[in-house]
């Protein structure tokens, strides 16, 4: 099982991740949309998106460290193992809070919201949002129940995703990590096998065109 799950299954996710995406794009443009949903329900949205977009920015940008950077980079740069667990829980943990607590504003909006919201949420918008709520969850989990520092990933999980990308997968790396951590990654695969179809493709899109457009000019009645 551990062989598909850590050896195979990483690339059925990033080939649908990739492929996906640009057949989406490519063949139905046009459905490539937040859906966005403001105008059935925008104030109690006040919260909820800005403190789930910056909990995002956050952990991906410590993702994107401790997975990406290896260990004996940051190590000759001074940081030993010590401090970079220190920094990581000082990084993650307010991270794991704003994400989640912004994810469960918006979960509350989706699904205990006006009957409007509930008319316009879909079955895939039940499945991304359950998968985001298991992504989320055991990603704070992992981290809170490591607060003591006994289990190293940059020492098993970040080397396995880099051979992964290296398609050289080292599925044995992935022995002895605790069930939650392993929760978590294949969480995430799962997430990015769901992410073409679904709206978080609208990440993808950035507004460059709004800074070349032309001047709009609003007339008061």
């Amino acid at each position: 099982m551990k062989g598909f799950l850590y050896g195979v299954l990483p690339y059925i996710a990033l080939t649908i991740l990739v492929g996906g995406t640009i057949v989406r794009y490519a063949y139905f443009e046009r459905n490539w949309t937040t859906k966005s949903s403001e105008f059935l329900s925008k104030r109690d949205s006040k919260w909820g998106n800005p403190l789930f977009h910056l909990g995002l920015l956050m952990a991906f940008g410590g993702h994107f460290v401790g997975v990406l950077v290896p260990k004996f980079v940051t190590e000759m740069g001074g940081t030993d193992e010590h401090t970079y667990h220190l920094m990581s829980l000082i990084g993650g943990i307010p991270a794991g809070i704003l994400f989640l607590g912004g994810f469960w504003l918006l979960l509350k909006r989706r699904f205990a919201g006006s009957d409007r919201m509930k008319v316009n949420t879909s079955q895939l918008d039940r499945w991304l949002y359950l998968v985001l709520l298991v992504t989320l969850v055991s990603g704070m989990l992992g981290t809170l129940s490591n607060i003591p520092g006994a289990f190293d990933y940059r020492e098993t999980i970040s080397p396995w995703f880099r051979s992964v990308l290296m398609l050289q997968p080292d599925v044995s790396l992935m022995d002895e990590v605790p069930i939650v951590f392993q929760l978590h990654m294949v969480s995430w695969m799962l997430l990015a096998m769901l992410f073409p179809f679904t709206r978080l493709v609208h990440c993808l899109s950035l507004p460059f065109e709004y800074f070349l457009r032309r001047d709009i000019i609003y007339r008061r009645k």
